[in-house]
Formats: C-alpha cells, sequence, structure tokens
C-alpha cells in the first residue's frame, strides 16, 4: 500500500515538531507489512522563514522517504482540490490519509463551500485513479471555536455535510472512511496552542486513522496504546 497524508498546518507540522505523520509511520512500520509512504514534498513549516523549508523534525532519524506528504501551512481542502488528481497519478497513492478543513472554515470559506470543495477534492482523485481509497477526519474546533459561536457552528455543520459526502461518496471501488474524531482529544491537553497536536495530540490523531482502517478494512491492527506514550518531550 502507498498511503499519502494530506492535510494543512496540523499535518505539515512546525520546525521541531515529531507530527501525527511520525507517529503513524511507527505503526505502519511496526506492522510488518510492505508499505510505502509517498508525496512531492518532505519538510516542515519554519515559522521563522514564514515558509516550509525545515528538516528540522524531532527525531532526525525520522527516514527520509517516510517524511513524504502533501501538506501545508495554510492550506485546505480549496488548495487541495486542485493539485489532488495530478498528486495521486504522479505518486501513486492507493490510500488518502486526510485532514483538512478547518483553515478553510476558519479563512477562506463557508461549510457549504468547504464541503463541496471536499466533493471535489474525491472526484479528482478518483479521475487519477478509480480504485483509490480514502480515509476523512472530520475537522476538530480549535481554541477559536470557544469563543466564536458562529466558526463554532460553522465547524459542526461542515462535519455534517462531510459525513452526508462520504456516505454519498463511498463505492465498492474507491472506498472512503469517515474516521472518528479521538473522543479524549483536548485542545487543552493534546495542543500547544489550542489548535495544532503536540505529542499525545500526534498520537490521537494517527490513531484516528489507523484504528478506521482496521475496524473497516482489516488493514493492520488497532493503534496500541502503549505506543502512545511519549518519551521525548518538547
Amino acid at each position: 500500500m502507498r498511503f499519502l497524508f494530506v492535510g494543512d498546518s496540523m499535518t505539515i507540522g512546525r520546525a521541531g515538531d515529531y507530527s501525527w505523520r511520525y507517529r503513524m509511520w511507527q505503526h505502519l512500520a511496526s506492522l510488518g507489512e510492505p508499505y510505502e509512504i509517498v508525496g512531492p514534498r518532505t519538510t516542515l513549516y519554519d515559522t521563522e522563514a514564514n515558509a516550509p523549508v525545515s528538516h528540522a523534525y524531532a527525531d532526525p532519524a525520522f527516514p527520509a522517504g517516510a517524511r513524504r506528504h502533501l501538506a501545508g501551512w495554510g492550506e485546505g481542502w480549496l488548495h487541495m482540490a486542485p493539485v489532488i488528481g495530478e498528486t495521486v497519478a504522479a505518486e501513486k497513492a492507493d490510500i488518502l490519509l486526510v485532514s483538512l478543513g478547518l483553515i478553510d472554515l476558519g479563512f477562506y470559506t463557508d461549510s457549504d463551500q468547504t464541503a463541496a470543495n471536499a466533493r471535489e477534492f474525491v472526484a479528482r482523485a478518483r479521475e487519477a485513479d478509480p480504485h483509490v481509497r480514502m480515509v476523512l477526519l472530520p475537522v476538530i474546533p480549535n481554541i477559536r471555536a470557544a469563543s466564536d459561536a458562529p466558526f463554532a457552528a460553522e465547524c459542526d455543520r461542515f462535519n455534517v455535510l462531510l459525513a452526508k459526502a462520504v456516505a454519498d461518496l463511498d463505492t465498492p471501488t474507491s472506498p472512503i472512511l469517515l474516521a472518528s474524531r479521538p473522543p479524549s482529544y483536548d485542545i487543552h491537553q493534546d495542543t500547544y496552542d489550542g489548535t495544532h497536536p503536540g505529542p499525545t495530540g500526534e498520537h490521537k490523531l494517527a490513531a484516528a486513522f489507523a484504528d478506521a482502517m482496521h475496524q473497516a478494512w482489516g488493514l493492520g491492527r488497532a493503534y496500541r496504546a502503549a505506543a502512545q506514550r511519549t518519551t521525548v518531550s518538547r
């Protein structure tokens, strides 16, 4: 299986992060089954340079090949829908692990347009590969939602629309899963700023994808709770 991580700032990570992509790589490597992580990008976001130019992962031993992704700080469904087809074709991705939407709702589009962009994303991915699989993570409302009721409502409404899109678009030949928001995810404990995951949040996001694939497709195994203990702190 060839996995492609697609996401926004929560997925690309910043200089000094492990990233949930790293946690997912650990999980995949532990399965003892053939896999590859693919994607046209490898870097983290550098806050000082205000650009995705950093290679300073928290674990320098994170293999170069496993660092690949299609994620960007400030990028959402709006930005990924136009490029996902060419990326799936070029990278020959089999499974897309997608975490998008928060940045769209926060800065670019309302819930209806964001959901429309998600459907466009699916269509373009399938044009490139009619058998591609996808796992989509609902938006996890961030600290802004705690004080901005209209934004919180848009996040909730988008998640309803995303669930409907998955129900409408799922097919036997190109299955789509809606992962579950980690039930214990706490933005005050699992993020470093109310939005971006810290080490515990990274584990929980990786677990959401791993468990969805295991439960629905029998792929791999459940994410091991023991692996969620973080041995290196920021």
